[in-house]
């Protein structure tokens, strides 16, 4: 069987989530709305897609399996539950939602009707990351005590004016929705989750509503500590490292590993580039059509967006904050 997807948002990202499935037989998309349809005509002309006044005409449609949300943040929660309601399965881009309780919310009315809910943390299905998880997950650097991180790019400003990442209630503490969710979800796909966080978030050198530089200090209900950092004025960047009491592992951009453990030398493990695109939604129609689970469990998807909750408040306030 081949899922049947409906996608609302087709900008830069929505097009790429098209794109990367072009050809899959696990999963196709046949038709969209998005809200500049002049914008999207000929992509949707390239790919076969018909362009739909709204989301409600896809929700309409019976022969659409399921819905592919390339939104702006503060849209999800409401969207999915109104996909729910349609018995439609959810594959949501990252951030989830914008608070733990609207997550919990959202997450409640689609499990509730025995649909899949995904979230497309696409990071999760790097060779590279899996690996760091086994790692973590087995014992091999023995009990994990501090996990450190960096997920940055030159990315900032580069939106037009009236675009709604440029929007500081859609993107608060600078680079954390756009790309700082990243790291937070890596960190809890191996450390588990996370008890308060203290966040730091400043504009130093762009105009606007949208911090450059920002940082975050966590606490683990594992006792472990750990901290993320993103900016959004630089070069591309992407390392975490795990450190505990038998060894340390690392990714080194998304595809080399280093590991060492205690009294051992380096070792590097280089990894194939995969289309993570691609593989996050053929898991999604995986677990659509009676496959194996959704790799990302809901409950993490809801932990997620609490946490990103807690980092934005601890930006706005300079408190620490529980999650």
């Amino acid at each position: 069987m081949t899922v049947r997807a409906g996608i609302a948002g087709l900008g830069r990202w929505g097009q790429v989530l098209v794109r990367s499935i072009s050809g899959s037989d696990a999963i196709t998309v046949t038709a969209g709305c998005t809200g500049r349809k002049e914008r999207a005509r000929d992509f949707c002309a390239e790919q076969g897609i018909d362009l739909r006044d709204g989301l409600d005409d896809l929700l309409r449609d019976p022969d659409l399996d399921a819905i592919i949300l390339a939104t702006p943040h503060g849209q999800h929660a409401e969207q999915m539950i109104r996909c729910a309601r349609a018995g439609k399965h959810v594959f949501c881009e990252k951030p989830f939602t914008m608070s733990g309780e609207s997550a919990e919310r959202a997450a409640a009315a689609l499990t509730e009707a025995g649909l899949v809910c995904a979230l497309g943390h696409n990071r999760r299905f790097l060779p590279a990351m899996m690996r760091l998880r086994e790692i973590v997950a087995t014992g091999g650097i023995g009990t994990p005590l501090h996990v450190e991180g960096n997920i940055s790019s030159a990315g900032g400003g580069g939106h037009p004016d009236g675009h709604w990442r440029n929007d500081g209630t859609e993107s608060p503490a600078g680079g954390m929705t756009g790309l700082g969710v990243h790291m937070a979800d890596a960190m809890i796909s191996f450390m588990g989750p996370v008890t308060e966080v203290r966040t730091t978030s400043e504009c130093r050198t762009l105009s606007g509503d949208i911090d450059d530089v920002t940082f975050v200090t966590m606490r683990f209900a594992s006792g472990a500590t750990g901290y993320l950092s993103t900016l959004t004025v630089t070069g591309r960047i992407w390392w975490v490292r795990v450190m505990g009491d038998g060894g340390w592992a690392s990714m080194r951009g998304p595809n080399k590993l280093a590991y060492c453990r205690r009294g051992g030398e380096e070792v590097l493990e280089t990894f194939e580039a995969t289309d993570i695109e691609r593989a996050e939604l053929e898991a999604f129609a995986e677990a659509i059509t009676g496959g194996a689970p959704y790799p990302l469990p809901v409950a993490e998807a809801i932990h997620d967006a609490a946490l990103l909750e807690a980092i934005v408040l601890s930006a706005e306030t300079g408190e620490t904050v529980s999650v």
